[in-house]
């Protein structure tokens, strides 16, 4: 399987193209998510502290999030206005878009970890942790944090590669620093005993080799869009261009930490230690499950922007119906395997009978909005696609913000602490219902050249 041309995106039979930059894109996501998932799964395994560390470790992930989401902020905003420029021809002006995202990856570097480090306990603490849980998430997340600027690089301008419908290129990226990290993960956390220590070094030494990948491959000529020195100048209206468009997948990761403090909050308050590591295993569960999902709804986004700025706009329906009905398969097919064997997949992460059977009753709840749930994926991708950052930014405040974070305070105060988990399916069934009429209703308006000159 080779990498695409540039035009190939706007000639290539829809099915052998979208098979063979999803494939790969898939198989990234995949990949990338086994980042924190393999540090779960050892953390879990710990003798006598297992539990504890996997929740300490659970107490990060809202920093985590923040993080990536600043990436997903440059990257998610760029990476398509670049792709439909190239779509339009004009390769100078996605190599500038590249170059204002590369400064605006640095910039966050620099104040996001200078920021945490400074307040990241008594955040902690904030995010749920208790005297029993803070060392484990105090140490996983200072070594991680020296590690910010690798992974803002490694993930924002890794689609940039992605949207030049190079996938193999950009798999490539992840899985040499997933690799990486599942071989350092046991030797740093059992064989020298560095425990959540030895998963953090772990993780931030692999993500600098897969952001040495990224950079020398957008460096090189082998490149669509490449980094260039005099594109490295801040143009606010650039940076204006690609915040505007940034802005949806960032809320959508911030609200992630968002929801991720509520939940721990609330289940801290209502259920103790148990029912917060609890969270850490459906989290990471449905990471594992939701993901193909993810990877093949970016896999096919450039497609849909590519053939958006070169006005081909029958292709962009096709490739949509295509990815609908993908995105709603899969996801009906995750909910099955939740719902059939939640204490088989509880079992990856722990072996503490307690935590497995807590697990194994609550995740069939947990998860019984996500077989709707590919098509909100798919229509926020799409619309991502398109350019249309106002759309996909009421989007993502709909679904966690006005739906999710009020009901995982108040369902608690009816049904107790198992309210809390009643709450995902209930925002995922409204939100992905909301979306799918969006797209309906605004499709056709979106794909006409009126619409297409304003972007």
């Amino acid at each position: 399987m080779g990498d695409l041309k540039e035009n190939a995106l706007g000639r290539e039979k829809l099915s052998k193209l979208i098979f063979q930059l999803a494939l790969p894109s898939i198989v990234a996501q995949i990949i990338n998510i086994l980042y924190n998932i393999v540090d779960r799964m050892y953390i879990g395994h710990i003798k006598e502290a297992g539990n504890l560390a996997l929740t300490g470790l659970g107490i990060t992930f809202p920093i985590l999030s923040i993080i990536s989401a600043f990436s997903a902020f440059a990257g998610s905003g760029g990476a398509p206005l670049a792709a439909i420029n190239l779509g339009k021809g004009d390769k100078e002006k996605a190599e500038k878009i590249l170059g204002n995202a590369i400064l605006m990856l640095l910039t966050f570097s620099v104040f996001l970890t200078m920021g945490f480090l400074i307040l990241k306990k008594p955040l902690l603490y904030l995010f749920g942790a208790s005297d029993n849980t803070i060392d484990y998430a105090n140490q996983y997340i200072t070594i991680y944090l020296c590690g910010t600027v690798f992974v803002q690089l490694a993930l924002g301008l890794n689609m940039f590669i992605s949207s030049q419908g190079k996938a193999r290129i950009a798999m490539m990226s992840i899985l040499i620093g997933a690799v990486t990290n599942i071989i350092l993960d046991p030797i740093l956390i059992f064989r020298f005993h560095m425990g959540v220590k030895g998963a953090a070094i772990a993780t931030i030494t692999s993500q600098a080799i897969s952001a040495a990948w990224v950079v020398i491959f957008l460096l090189s000529k082998r490149s669509s869009v490449r980094i260039k020195l005099k594109c490295l100048k801040p143009d606010i209206k650039m940076i204006t261009s690609i915040g505007a468009l940034g802005i949806a997948p960032f809320i959508m990761q911030v609200t992630e930490s968002a929801i991720m403090i509520v939940y721990n909050r609330g289940l801290q308050f209502h259920g103790g230690d148990l029912y917060v590591g609890s969270m850490t295993i459906l989290q990471s569960i449905m990471q594992l499950l939701i993901v193909p999902v993810q990877g093949f709804t970016q896999g096919v986004q450039p497609i849909i922007s590519y053939n958006y700025g070169a006005a081909k706009f029958e292709r962009v329906m096709k490739t949509f119906k295509i990815t609908l009905i993908g995105t709603v398969s899969v996801t009906t097919l995750s909910s099955l395997i939740c719902i059939l064997f939640p204490e088989v997949l509880a079992r990856i992460f722990t072996t503490k009978p307690e935590l497995i059977s807590l697990v194994g009753d609550v995740l069939p709840i947990y998860i019984g909005g996500m077989w709707i749930f590919g098509l909100q994926m798919c229509c926020q991708s799409t619309f991502v696609g398109l350019g249309q950052a106002k759309i996909s930014l009421f989007i993502a405040i709909f679904r966690k913000i006005i739906l999710l974070i009020p009901m995982i305070i108040i369902m608690p105060l009816i049904f107790g602490v198992r309210g809390i988990y009643y709450s995902e399916p209930i925002s995922d069934t409204i939100s992905a219902t909301t979306a799918g009429f969006l797209f309906l209703f605004n499709y056709k308006k979106i794909l006409s050249e009126r619409s297409l000159r304003n972007i």
